[in-house]
């Protein structure tokens, strides 16, 4: 797809950026998918009983003949996904992240990811964005296991706009594409959609010094740049990466900015086992580069219930969780 086309679909038809404010991720999805469907008659959207949900709604009254609605049949709905895909569709399947990593982990290996399929898994409620809903419902598991499957590409958008650009470059990308987005208003970390975006290159968000480097993804990414903003403030300058897809990670910017700053930490929604943390530090010990380094996420625990911001700040995730641990890796550097 042309950057023309990209730019038209993700700025033209409906979205000013005062109105990616307004959007949920879910929101911005429905309403992306529904115009590329308008352009590329073999998408088709596949939901479990999630219609309300994961926005897929826009889609239906437009497309009623390409919307299938499977009831709460995760993994029947992921084996029909690889027939249609085979058969030249281009299925994008939404539920929620607990269910689509967990709940349909071995249709997502067997039947789509093992033969390398052209499937659009977009799963919504990512990390603890359920957090009063119950410990069950929360998504701290998922980046790990879709990561662990061979062929499989995980996105984490940061927002909505970066949401939308993630949908669009998803739609000629080869074999399956994960991509995790939240539940509601997650903050905006994009001041508008005028930045470039590829999948597999993370974007320099702050670059105020060589003090220390955090790496975040999703709803963390906003955390770090306030961070930093406050950070510089106190004469503290560091550097903020938006590590938007974790697979295939950007291992060249994670060791340019790890010999450069010399201290770094990683944000993320997630279990800090085998989620961005994990890969980051698989890829500073493989370089054999030795810094100080953190990782803040939900740590080896199943994670408590909460309003969403509460477990923010429980989990050192938040601004003020970020500033904390810059100061200690600082202390190490």
């Amino acid at each position: 797809m042309s950057e023309d086309i990209q730019k038209q679909i993700v700025d033209g038809f409906t979205f000013t950026t005062d109105t990616y404010n307004e959007l949920t991720q879910a929101e911005v999805y429905g309403k992306v998918i529904t115009e590329l469907a308008k352009k590329n008659e073999n998408i088709v959207v596949l939901t479990a009983d999630q219609m309300r949900s994961n926005k897929t709604g826009d889609f239906r009254q437009v497309f009623p003949e390409r919307f299938f609605n499977f009831g709460i049949a995760e993994m029947n709905m992921f084996a029909a996904a690889a027939g249609m895909s085979v058969s030249g569709k281009i299925p994008f399947v939404s539920t929620m992240a607990a269910f689509a990593s967990m709940r349909s982990a071995e249709a997502l290996r067997t039947d789509i990811a093992y033969p390398n399929l052209k499937v659009r898994i977009i799963s919504t409620h990512g990390g603890l964005s359920l957090g009063n809903q119950g410990t069950t419902h929360h998504a701290t598991e998922d980046i790990a296991i879709l990561r662990s499957m061979a062929n499989m590409t995980v996105i984490v958008p940061a927002d909505s706009i970066e949401t939308a650009k993630a949908v669009v470059a998803s739609e000629n990308l080869n074999g399956p594409v994960y991509i995790r987005i939240g539940r509601s208003l997650e903050p905006m970390a994009h001041e508008n959609d005028q930045f470039e975006y590829t999948i597999g290159k993370s974007i320099m968000m702050r670059d105020f010094g060589t003090d220390a480097a955090v790496i975040a993804c999703g709803v963390c990414v906003k955390h770090a740049i306030d961070a930093a903003d406050e950070l510089k403030e106190e004469g503290v300058n560091i550097r903020v990466i938006n590590m938007h897809t974790i697979k295939p990670l950007d291992t060249e910017a994670v060791l340019e900015n790890a010999r450069a700053t010399g201290a770094m930490i990683t944000a993320e929604d997630h279990n800090i086992i085998g989620g961005l943390g994990g890969a980051v530090a698989e890829t500073l010990a493989e370089a054999g580069i030795g810094i100080s380094f953190r990782r803040h996420g939900v740590p080896d625990v199943f994670s408590d219930i909460g309003y969403p911001e509460d477990l923010y700040e429980r989990y050192k995730i938040s601004t003020t969780g970020i500033k904390a641990g810059v100061k200690e890796v600082l202390a190490q550097k």
